[in-house]
């Protein structure tokens, strides 16, 4: 099978990491990467070539580019990767907007031959194949409603650039950057949320986009989902409740680099409301190493180079999550009036 040659746009800390799994993947090389942090071009130490430009990285001779670029220009970057013939991975969020992702689908679509993959990384942490492996056998009956935390004490961390405070870069605050994950996995284990009410703040922190999220949703069938993305959560936090009629499925803590967000587990209750008198039989697992990294690029690297279709993570789970994203900022009329938000539903 041809080893496949991977240049990365975007060599910041999420490009650096996704640079280590790509070198344990046996078939993946990467040749080439750029970031604006480069003084110029030249050859890094273990000999792969740099660029402080995107498009002279798309010189290169490449199969494959990974995009770790800012929400502004990551939707271009995707297009001239797909435009050069290349299969493409990109960090989540896709874009500052629903039209971004959009655009990007249109040429997706006139380029069939080729893969193009989002990393919404969440959906491949071992608690979440797990949850979801328990929610599909139906031994638990069908989801009632759901509750999701996910926050952070500020919304820069670790030393993280500034741009994630910056509207005109980011498109938005903490809900697109963070919240999304959590956005994305109440669809996974929820479906489709049509019925959109929120408050959307930033009182706290004063930056142009918001520093808390608080939506209430409900789908088709019934299925309510409530969420909070918050960059005010002192403790940094991550928990999902999902119950359904004959128990629930928690998930909580996350297994991330900076260790913050605790120990993952995931709970499964087993209800009996006639005999357990409010205290089930539970079951906690906890996982202690995070293959989530590598087993998605392990995943895109399978549609590759087997030409298969991408399962998880496709340009139609990033198109909806953006648009409940924005429903969510739409559904506060001072936030959308403010913002000038457009009905991400508008061109339905």
């Amino acid at each position: 099978m041809t080893e496949q040659r991977v240049g990365i746009a975007g060599f910041g800390v999420v490009g650096k990491r996704r640079k280590e799994c790509l070198d344990r993947h046996p078939l993946l090389r990467v040749v080439a990467v750029c970031d604006q942090t480069f003084g110029g071009e030249g050859v890094l130490h273990d000999g792969i070539r740099h660029y402080n430009d995107y498009r002279r990285l798309l010189t290169e001779k490449l199969d494959i580019l990974i995009v770790c670029m800012t929400n502004d220009i990551a939707a271009e970057v995707t297009i001239a990767g797909l435009e050069s013939g290349l299969h493409v991975f990109c960090e989540k969020p896709p874009g500052r907007s629903v039209e971004d992702i959009e655009r990007v689908i249109g040429h997706e679509r006139n380029h069939p031959e080729l893969k193009l993959m989002y990393g919404f990384n969440h959906r491949y942490h071992d608690s979440v194949k797990d949850a979801l492996r328990i929610l599909n056998s139906g031994e638990l009956g069908r989801v009632i409603n759901m509750r999701g935390v996910y926050g952070k004490a500020k919304l820069i961390t670790f030393n993280q650039p500034d741009w994630r405070t910056k509207r005109a870069i980011a498109g938005g605050g903490v809900l697109l950057d963070q919240g999304i994950h959590m956005v994305d996995l109440m669809r996974l284990f929820g479906g489709e949320f049509t019925e959109v009410r929120s408050f959307i703040s930033n009182s706290h922190w004063g930056y142009d986009v918001e520093d808390n999220a608080y939506a209430l949703m409900r789908n088709a069938d019934g299925v309510v989902g409530m969420l909070n993305s918050s960059a005010t959560q002192w403790r940094h936090r991550f928990n999902l409740d999902i119950n359904l009629e004959r128990g629930s499925l928690i998930l909580g803590g996350l297994l991330t680099g900076t260790k913050s967000y605790g120990a993952e587990t995931l709970t499964v209750v087993q209800a009996d409301p006639d005999n357990d008198r409010g205290d089930p039989k539970e079951q906690v697992t906890r996982y202690n190493r995070d293959p989530s990294w590598d087993e998605e690029i392990a995943a895109f690297a399978d549609s590759v180079l087997h030409d298969k279709p991408v399962q998880s993570g496709t340009s139609d789970d990033a198109l909806r999550t953006m648009q409940l994203v924005f429903k969510i900022y739409y559904a506060d009329a001072a936030w959308r009036s403010t913002y000038n938000i457009p009905n991400p539903e508008s061109d339905e």
